[in-house]
């Protein structure tokens, strides 16, 4: 069985002023998620800000979202890391502390090899009970899961069962169909892939967009689930710009500025990512507004 089908929303960590977690911020920004048909949560990714977390503080966000949405959607957990040792740490934790399931990235800077990744989730992989999702974004990390390591895993770690492709390669995402049998559920890492890898048999997105338009990221994926391609074009073609203007600079730099707009936090990031310049928040604004997001 799939940990979700539809849109999850790679969320993002609201701050205070002096940068500590705004957990009531937090809450908030998760109701809105559930309200409007997001199908998964996934805390401390990338886009929640993981990276400028310490090991504790980060399961503490963890077990902030597991206890606030209390079982209404399935909640994942970020749990990689360039050091073994350390990713292994994490997803016990998130375990613990009662995620459904983690989001595994690859080791980055160090560039493991393919035998070096088949080691790596198999020694999450087997010392954890929960579903495991790997993650291949090799334009931040510098590794890329080629389709034939990501069929090894599949088959030799029983509780891997499923990644998030971020490459961009959509021929790549057609090799991995081919080696797992489609067997291997393959959820899109980028917004303006949706359709694409939907029709490579996909079960969706792991997305940003979802951030700021849940019910519509939810409703591409659905439209498109139950036969409405058409529908379903509409809102990815409709979303497009916005996708855009959410990546003109690193994630989560704009979707930030975009969820203080909206009002569900501050715009504040934890160096070394700073705020968005205004011309691109002007011009991301005039996006979102395009489509009545704001």
């Amino acid at each position: 069985m799939s940990i979700f089908t539809g849109a999850g929303v790679a969320l993002i960590t609201p701050f205070k002023e002096d940068l500590s977690v705004d957990y009531d911020q937090l809450e908030k920004v998760i109701d809105f998620q559930i309200q409007e048909g997001t199908d998964s949560i996934i805390i401390c990714g990338t886009t929640g800000e993981a990276s400028t977390m310490t090991h504790d503080e980060q399961i503490e966000v963890v077990k902030a979202c597991v206890d606030h949405v209390n079982g209404r959607v399935p909640v994942i957990a970020g749990a990689g890391a360039n050091c073994t040792d350390e990713a292994l740490h994490l997803a016990k934790e998130a375990q613990r502390v009662g995620s459904d399931a983690l989001l595994v990235v690859t080791p980055y800077y160090n560039k493991a090899t393919q035998n070096g990744l088949v080691e790596y989730y198999k020694t999450i992989g087997n010392a954890v009970d929960v579903p495991i999702i790997m993650y291949n974004v090799p334009g931040r990390t510098g590794t890329n899961i080629a389709p034939k390591t990501a069929a090894k895993v599949f088959k030799e770690v029983e509780n891997v069962v499923a990644i998030k492709e971020a490459s961009g390669n959509l021929s790549q995402v057609a090799d991995i169909a081919y080696e797992t049998e489609g067997q291997l559920d393959i959820y899109s890492g980028n917004d303006d892939q949706v359709l694409p890898v939907l029709s490579l048999g996909g079960k969706g997105v792991i997305s940003v967009l979802s951030n700021i338009a849940p019910k519509a990221t939810h409703e591409m994926v659905a439209k498109y689930l139950a036969g409405d391609v058409k529908g379903s074009t509409e809102l990815q073609i409709k979303y497009l710009d916005v996708i855009h203007k959410l990546f003109t600079e690193v994630n989560p730099v704009p979707v930030k500025r975009a969820m203080a707009e909206l009002g569900y936090c501050r715009d504040l990031l934890r160096r070394p990512l700073t705020e968005m310049e205004e011309s691109n928040a002007k011009e991301l604004i005039a996006a979102m507004k395009e489509v009545h997001i704001l």
